[in-house]
């Protein structure tokens, strides 16, 4: 049998039987086409009991490999924040690392994501860079939405109205309600007796926020005669409120698809719950990982006791 017909194993095997009787080496290994150092490897793994088999090149030991625990560490973080990259994964364990930990680079981190099946290959290609736009100071602007409804198991909708801070991306509010009527007035209202007055609030053109052929609704007046200009988003172009956009991604990334609520009630006391974490625990990318409380400041224009009416055109929309 020729060697092209036989298996690289049944080559090896054959190797070692006709070395054991013959008298050049050097010989048997040229007709066998290897060299000497490889006919020697073969007899030593045969003298040893070893198969005949390619071994791994992966080296035995590798001083360079992260700990179990800190890779431990690394998934229990993702555990707790699947949306969460390494990033922020290694932000938080810098904050709480003990001083004897070596933590990996972001790279490896992101590695050990790869290695351990908890990252997606579509959602990861789906991350693009984009550039940023921002006010400088906080409460220059703050953003507001709902975000889109959803049934809860009592069969209701739910919808959930967001109050965002543009230069921090503090969440200034959220509140979830099984219905939209006589709820954005109330919320901002608890909104400025907390943090105080924004100098404007950019929302999209719904009928809770903006009037009707250039009238203004009755929010718009409260807004106008507490000296915060309301400023609405160009029709189908969400991308005017990116950050209010962006914070809703993240609220479903992080919450809403890994739970169901029972009710608006349930679901309102798990985004407070989650609100608290994105506000103080959560690091941020675009700011440079520090959380948005740690660069919220509240407004220094407190909520008058008396409210002056303020001058404006155009015609009243109730």
């Amino acid at each position: 049998m020729s060697w092209e017909q036989r298996t690289v194993e049944q080559q090896r095997e054959e190797f070692v039987l006709l070395a054991k009787d013959c008298p050049n080496f050097s010989r048997l290994c040229r007709e066998f086409g290897i060299s000497r150092k490889t006919g020697y490897k073969w007899l030593n793994r045969a003298n040893n009991g070893e198969t005949m088999n390619d071994q791994s090149r992966k080296p035995k030991r590798s001083p360079q490999r992260t700990p179990a625990a800190i890779e431990h560490k690394v998934l229990s973080v993702r555990q707790q924040h699947p949306a969460w990259g390494a990033s922020k994964i290694r932000h938080i364990l810098v904050k709480n690392k003990s001083e004897e930990e070596r933590l990996p680079c972001i790279r490896t981190i992101n590695n050990i994501l790869h290695r351990n099946g908890f990252i997606d290959p579509e959602e990861s290609a789906k991350r693009q860079a984009f550039q940023r736009f921002e006010r400088e100071t906080c409460n220059e602007l703050w953003q507001t939405d709902f975000k889109g409804e959803f049934k809860t198991t009592d069969g209701k909708y739910c919808y959930l109205l967001d109050i965002v801070d543009d230069c921090s991306r503090f969440c200034i509010r959220i509140q979830a309600n099984d219905s939209t009527a006589q709820m954005v007035k109330p919320v901002f209202q608890a909104a400025f007796d907390e943090y105080g007055l924004p100098d404007a609030i950019l929302s999209d053109n719904g009928a809770q926020f903006a009037g009707f052929r250039g009238g203004f609704t009755q929010f718009e007046k409260w807004l106008m005669n507490l000296d915060i200009l309301p400023i609405h988003s160009r029709v189908y172009h969400p991308q005017t409120q990116g950050k209010i956009e962006r914070f809703h991604r993240t609220m479903k990334n992080e919450l809403l698809k890994y739970q169901q609520f029972s009710n608006a009630a349930q679901a309102n006391a798990a985004l407070q719950v989650w609100r608290h974490i994105y506000n103080t625990e959560r690091p941020h990318a675009a700011l440079n990982m520090r959380t948005p409380a740690e660069v919220y400041t509240p407004s220094k224009r407190q909520m008058p006791q008396v409210i002056e009416k303020f001058e404006y055109g155009g015609h009243s929309c109730d």
